[in-house]
């Protein structure tokens, strides 16, 4: 009988095999991505331009201010009062939190309402949008991390990342060695392959729901699957009952999607906290 040693290296080397095609772990994002409720409130952050993209900051109440940075990876509703929100309550926590604008004022939203509207924009092409934004965000992403860090940072200053949907890939480049954060997450991803989650070299916290046609339970247990036997630092959140977009787009007025959508965001910044802590520091073989 062979030991649960020798079983994980086995699989271990089956993985690294399928690495090699880097196929599939989250698919990408689909009209599904296009429900949601707007969810009321002021944001009280401002905009900016970092390396030629619209970029919203928001800084920390003085008194919970942590002198660490938050990037803020949006999904295809891009700019919108549900993200600006999220990234003020991350601002709450304590981070100077920056958001980017890849869509450059071209939002899924300003095309269809929701995944059933075919009126505000008739024969509007899903798949040739992503293509178009997928393109300029590979090339934007990198050069905008660079001018925050160096406009923002300082050098004591520890960054994290977050990214929902789409956001999900740029996460997990800042978390393998060429990034620049010391800790990432991420909600209900997409267009994730399985490299990215063998290049990871930084702690990545998983919100998810458990209906998700792009990280459905089987990619999602593939995933768990390559970090367990890469040895990678992560934690999952799996939350029953809800559907992709919840932490981001969920129904407020019903009580426990808001309570996921609260619980997702909390346990996020409390991953951040611990690992852009001190006690992460000294604690971890990282």
């Amino acid at each position: 009988m062979q030991s649960d040693r020798t079983q994980q290296v086995e699989r271990t080397g089956e993985f690294a095999n399928a690495a090699t095609s880097d196929k599939v772990i989250a698919k990408p994002s689909d009209v599904c991505c296009l429900s949601g409720t707007i969810h009321e409130g002021e944001p009280r952050g401002t905009t900016t331009t970092v390396a030629d993209v619209e970029t919203y900051v928001v800084e920390p109440p003085k008194d919970k201010a942590n002198g660490n940075i938050l990037l803020y990876f949006p999904d295809v509703w891009g700019f919108f009062n549900n993200g600006f929100l999220i990234m003020d309550g991350f601002a709450d926590a304590g981070y100077l939190t920056l958001g980017l604008d890849y869509f450059r004022g071209d939002p899924v939203w300003k095309h269809r309402k929701n995944r059933d509207d075919t009126t505000t924009e008739p024969g509007f092409d899903y798949e040739a949008w992503k293509r178009k934004h997928m393109a300029f965000s590979k090339d934007a992403v990198p050069k905008w991390v660079k001018e925050v860090k160096e406009k923002y940072g300082k050098a004591d200053t520890k960054f994290a990342c977050v990214g929902y949907c789409y956001g999900a890939p740029y996460v997990c480049d800042e978390l393998s060695s060429s990034g620049i954060c010391t800790a990432g997450a991420f909600a209900h991803p997409a267009f994730l392959n399985e490299s990215h989650f063998f290049n990871l070299s930084k702690p990545l916290f998983l919100s998810c729901a458990e209906i998700d046609h792009t990280f459905p339970n089987e990619l999602r247990n593939r995933a768990v699957d390559i970090m367990q036997a890469e040895k990678k630092v992560f934690q999952v959140q799996l939350f029953q009952g809800v559907e992709h977009g919840f932490a981001l787009r969920g129904n407020v007025d019903n009580g426990y999607e808001r309570y996921t959508k609260e619980q997702s965001l909390k346990g996020i910044a409390e991953w951040f906290d611990f690992w852009l802590s001190k006690d992460a520091a000294t604690g971890s073989k990282l």
